[in-house]
């Protein structure tokens, strides 16, 4: 199976564990409707990645972590769309959760998906027990308080902000979860791997912020130019265009030479730039350039 389709699967079946009798038929629709069909999965595969150039031996640990951290980062977005904060009336090209449901079933829908996460981890960590307790940590530390994306989206919260902090809480963070988290399913130690989830999640970041600017909604699925309008901090809008390009190629440099020694090395290193040239349209860094 192919890693999309492994992902894919395996979400179905957890979104497919709630819809149960008895569960409110709005929270199982909703959290159906946040999470399938989803975007590019591109955290999930990236555990998948570096747990299989580790040579996992347990793919069910390493699905539960992946799947684990794609529930996380879809219920995010539906709490980062709320009206509370970005306020956003579309999400991959359709409307918003907390506009198709409600927003007091938005909220609850973020709240059961993240609880959801940790159940698949517990689940899973059955066939494996010595590894769930790093697992589970570094899935945690991933979402809450100090420096998770929790602590990401407080900062907008706050009357000064650093950048690369901002950035790397908000968004860098699950990144760091899905390189960690794939290595600590495979038996490896986690820390080596922190580095490439860090350039990987500030690259995706860098991404983002000239798609913010320079695509038109249609173009990335939900509401373009959200940063200047929130004033919320944006690499192109404080640097230029040229900069954040030359930003984003220098990241992805650094996080192919930041992958740590093992058996599947070279083509983890080719995955990820590969991955990577889907960050920015080709079309928008035509304009940039």
């Amino acid at each position: 199976m192919n890693p999309l389709a492994r992902i894919e699967a395996a979400v179905e079946a957890a979104i497919g564990s709630v819809e149960r009798p008895g569960c409110p038929p709005g929270l199982s629709a909703a959290m159906r409707y946040a999470v399938i069909p989803g975007g590019a999965r591109i955290r999930p595969k990236l555990c998948l990645a570096v747990a299989g150039a580790c040579a996992a031996d347990d793919p069910i640990l390493v699905d539960a972590a992946a799947t684990s951290i794609e529930l996380l980062h879809c219920a995010s977005l539906v709490h980062d769309d709320l009206p509370c904060f970005d306020n956003a009336d579309t999400r991959r090209g359709r409307p918003s959760v907390h506009r198709a449901f409600g927003q007091p079933l938005a909220v609850l829908t973020g709240d059961a998906l993240i609880v959801l996460a940790f159940e698949l981890l517990a689940r899973a960590g059955r066939v494996a027990p010595a590894r769930l307790a790093d697992l589970t940590l570094i899935v945690a530390r991933s979402v809450g308080g100090p420096t998770g994306i929790v602590a990401g989206q407080a900062w907008e919260c706050e009357q000064a902000l650093d950048l690369s902090q901002y950035h790397r809480e908000k968004t860098g963070s699950l990144f760091v979860a899905a390189t960690m988290a794939g290595a600590a399913a495979a038996g490896y130690a986690a820390d080596g791997w922190r580095a490439l989830g860090d350039y990987i999640g500030e690259a995706f970041q860098v991404a983002d912020d000239i798609k913010d600017v320079l695509a038109k909604d249609g173009d990335i699925g939900k509401p373009a130019g959200r940063d200047a309008a929130l004033g919320r901090p944006n690499v192109v809008n404080s640097f230029g265009v040229a900069a954040a390009v030359e930003r984003l190629e220098d990241l992805l440099a650094k996080a192919q030479e930041s992958i740590p020694d093992c058996p599947g090395r070279e083509a983890l290193g080719k995955l990820v730039r590969a991955e990577a040239s889907s960050f920015v349209p080709k079309k928008l860094l035509r304009v940039a350039a």
